[in-house]
C-alpha cells in the first residue's frame, strides 16, 4: 500500500492586536511599520546618493523636509478619497487627524513628499531628478515596510478565499467591555471569522519586485535625469491597479462604479511613461552639495588684490 499523503492547507493569522500599552503609552504597530520603513528609505539612499559621488547627509537634510510633507500630504489624500469615513452623519470629523489609525495615500504622499524633497534639494544644490532616482528603490521599500501595519490593523484585505496564503481574520473587542474594537482591541477567541485574499501582502511582495527591478533597470541601463523614479512610479501604478480591483473594503468610486486610485493609477501611469520615455538619456554628474543654510549654489569670493611689478589690478 501506497503511503497516505495527507495535505493541510495553510492559512495566514492576523495578529491579535495591533496596539500594545506601555502604561498609559499606546504602542502602535501601524506606526512602528511606517518609521521603520522612513528609516530603511533614507539609509538605503543615502548609500546610495554617496555611490553617485555626492556629499554623505545630504538625503538625511533632504529627508526632514520631505518626511512631514509626504505624511500630510499622505494623509489628505486619504481623506479626500474616502470622505465618507469622517464627515457625513454619525461620523467625527476630528478622526480625519487620527493618522495613528492608518490612512495614508501614497498618491498624496509622494506629491507632498516631492514638493518637501524640492525644497531640501534647493537648499543643498541638489538636483531634484538626480536625488529622486537615488531614492526611489527606497522609497517603494518603505511603502512594503508600511504595508505590515495593515496586516497589525486586520485592514485591506480582499474577497473571501480558500486559498492556502489566505488571511484569517478575528473578532477583536475591547477586553474590558467586551465590545468590538476592530482597531485598538484584541482577539480573544482566535476561532477566524473569515480568510480573505491578503491584498495588502500582495502589493508588499509587487513592491520588493518594483526595488529590484528599478535596481536592475538603474546599473544595466545607468538611468538618470529622474527616468529611474518614472520607472518606479510606472511599476508601481501597474501592481496598484490589479490589486485594487481584489479589494474589497470601502472607497470613493467615480465613472459608475469605478474605484478613485484604479483612475489614479492609470493617470499616474501614463505621466510616468511620458516622462521615461521623453526625460534626457545617460546619468547626471554628481552634484556639488552646498551648505545646508546656503543658496543652493556657492558664490565666488572676490579675488584678493593683486599687487605686482605691473601695478595693482583694477
Amino acid at each position: 500500500m501506497s503511503p497516505l499523503v495527507t495535505t493541510v492547507l495553510a492559512a495566514i493569522p492576523s495578529p491579535d492586536r495591533g496596539v500594545w500599552m506601555l502604561g498609559p503609552i499606546p504602542i502602535r504597530a501601524y506606526a512602528l511599520c511606517i518609521i521603520a520603513g522612513i528609516i530603511v528609505a533614507v539609509m538605503w539612499s543615502e548609500r546610495r546618493f554617496v555611490a553617485r559621488g555626492g556629499e554623505a547627509g545630504v538625503v538625511t537634510d533632504v529627508a526632514v523636509f520631505a518626511v512631514p510633507f509626504g505624511l500630510i500630504g499622505g494623509r489628505l489624500y486619504h481623506v479626500a478619497t474616502d470622505w465618507h469615513l469622517y464627515f457625513g452623519p454619525g461620523r467625527n470629523p476630528i478622526e480625519a487627524l487620527y493618522i495613528w489609525q492608518g490612512g495614508l495615500g501614497i498618491w498624496g504622499a509622494v506629491a507632498f513628499g516631492a514638493v518637501g524633497a524640492w525644497i531640501g534639494c534647493r537648499r543643498r544644490g541638489v538636483p531634484l531628478p538626480f536625488f529622486a532616482d537615488v531614492v526611489a528603490p527606497g522609497i517603494v521599500v518603505a511603502q512594503a515596510i508600511g504595508r505590515l501595519g495593515n496586516w497589525f490593523n486586520q485592514e485591506l484585505y480582499g474577497a473571501p478565499t480558500t486559498l492556502p496564503w489566505g488571511l484569517e481574520i478575528y473578532q477583536r473587542v475591547d477586553p474590558a467591555t467586551g465590545a468590538p474594537d476592530d482597531l485598538g482591541g484584541i482577539a480573544l477567541d482566535m476561532t477566524p471569522i473569515g480568510t480573505y485574499h491578503p491584498t495588502f501582502l500582495y502589493e508588499l511582495l509587487w513592491n520588493l519586485g518594483v526595488a529590484a527591478l528599478v535596481v536592475w533597470a538603474d546599473r544595466r541601463f545607468r538611468l538618470g535625469h529622474g527616468r529611474a523614479f518614472a520607472l518606479y512610479v510606472g511599476a508601481y501604478c501597474v501592481g496598484r491597479f490589479w490589486i485594487e480591483l481584489m479589494r474589497t473594503d470601502p472607497a470613493t468610486e467615480v465613472f459608475g462604479g469605478i474605484r478613485i486610485n484604479n483612475v489614479v493609477s492609470v493617470v499616474v501611469l501614463l505621466g510616468a511613461v511620458a516622462y521615461f520615455v521623453l526625460a534626457p538619456k545617460g546619468r547626471e554628474d554628481p552634484p556639488a552639495a552646498a551648505a545646508p543654510d546656503g543658496p543652493g549654489e556657492k558664490e565666488l569670493e572676490p579675488a584678493e588684490p593683486d599687487d605686482s611689478a605691473s601695478g595693482r589690478t583694477s
